[in-house]
């Protein structure tokens, strides 16, 4: 399928979910960690999943993954939303990682539009 890791949109939900692990290690209160642990999930199975997607043998099984990797981003705006309303992380980085995150989606939606099918090698095993 494809090699995950030179594709940009890989390379750049791998820095989103490290940005947002980061924003979030501050946060020490244990009914806050409750959501700072969701925006954590949903922001490292992005790239997860966009990886899982470029390693399987079949476009549909791909398309899932990535399909999947897409929700997680809007999953991933959403928590973000919630984290900022309740002044658990900041305005302002929740809106900047927000943002990436919605471009983010968009590029890994581009890339299902031209996910290519994988032709089996002749005599491979």
């Amino acid at each position: 399928m494809h090699n995950y890791r030179k594709l940009l949109v890989w390379s750049r939900a791998r820095a989103l979910g490290g940005d947002v692990y980061r924003l979030c290690a501050a946060v020490t209160s244990p009914s806050e960690k409750v959501i700072t642990a969701q925006v954590r999930r949903s922001a490292l199975s992005i790239s997860a999943n966009i990886a899982e997607g470029c390693g399987k043998r079949s476009r549909a099984e791909g398309i899932r993954y990535l399909e999947i990797a897409c929700g997680s981003a809007a999953e991933t705006q959403h928590h973000l939303g919630i984290a900022s309303d309740l002044e658990i992380l900041p305005l302002r980085d929740c809106a900047r990682l927000a943002d990436e995150a919605a471009q983010i989606g968009r590029m890994i939606r581009a890339l299902i539009n031209r996910f290519p099918e994988v032709r089996e090698s002749r005599g491979a095993q």
